[in-house]
């Protein structure tokens, strides 16, 4: 009887190579079998962040998982998508499932691990997410003492991140894209926009730091975000 693989949800950081951790590239190395998210059309940023350590000798799977779809149609999409993962693991190879920043923190491994931990024996690594790296990088301290930070995702109604901006001391406004001009809309009503920083792509060699007033909305990527640290200085 074969033994079945492990499944490794290994979080790779938001892009410096160098933030990967020990245990991380330990196991990224030692796999027979690395899986990754990955565009039909673009390179895994995943992969490209940890390619200096790939042996060379590793099975490769992308998988592609699409976004903005509507609940039903993605679980469909999402169950066919991961099959080949479930396969290797079946046939008794462990496999190291790449995902960019933190696996559980909006990462895509989630949709892995809710498909296949059930039936086969999983690792989580955490990994340097992005709502660390932003602010270390914009030089910036997010949170002092008993500071609320609320993390908000830009796709939410204008009415819903009103409500949060309005109740917490630190935001991170993340998954900006298209939606930016609603949200720098909303942070001038709010009177944030002289405390919001925009950062896109951190720690990555195309890292930017613009101020917001010039940030062109049409050239605003996925991986960007708008951090508003606490007025609070101790």
């Amino acid at each position: 009887m074969t033994t079945k693989g492990r499944l490794y949800g290994v979080g790779v950081g938001p892009g410096d190579p160098e933030l990967l951790t020990v245990k991380a590239l330990r196991l990224l190395q030692a796999a027979p079998v690395i899986a990754y998210q990955s565009a039909t059309d673009k390179e895994s940023i995943a992969r490209a962040i940890v390619s200096q350590y790939l042996t060379g000798e590793q099975i490769e799977v992308p998988f592609h998982l699409p976004r903005a779809l509507e609940p039903e149609k993605a679980k469909a999409i999402y169950d066919q998508e991961v099959e080949p993962i479930a396969q290797h693991l079946a046939a008794g190879r462990d496999v190291v499932v790449l995902c960019e920043g933190d696996p559980f923190f909006y990462g895509s491994f989630m949709y892995v691990f809710t498909r296949l931990s059930q039936h086969y024996h999983t690792e989580v690594v955490p990994g340097v997410s992005s709502l660390m790296a932003c602010p270390v990088a914009l030089g910036v301290p997010f949170t002092y003492y008993n500071d609320i930070l609320t993390v908000l995702p830009a796709p939410l109604p204008a009415e819903e991140l009103i409500t949060q901006l309005l109740t917490t001391d630190a935001a991170a406004i993340m998954k900006l894209g298209r939606h930016f001009t609603k949200v720098r809309d909303i942070l001038e009503q709010l009177g944030l926009a002289s405390r919001a920083l925009y950062i896109e792509r951190a720690t990555m060699s195309q890292q930017r730091i613009v101020p917001l007033s010039e940030v062109d909305p049409a050239e605003v990527p996925y991986f960007a975000m708008i951090v508003i640290p606490s007025k609070n200085r101790l």
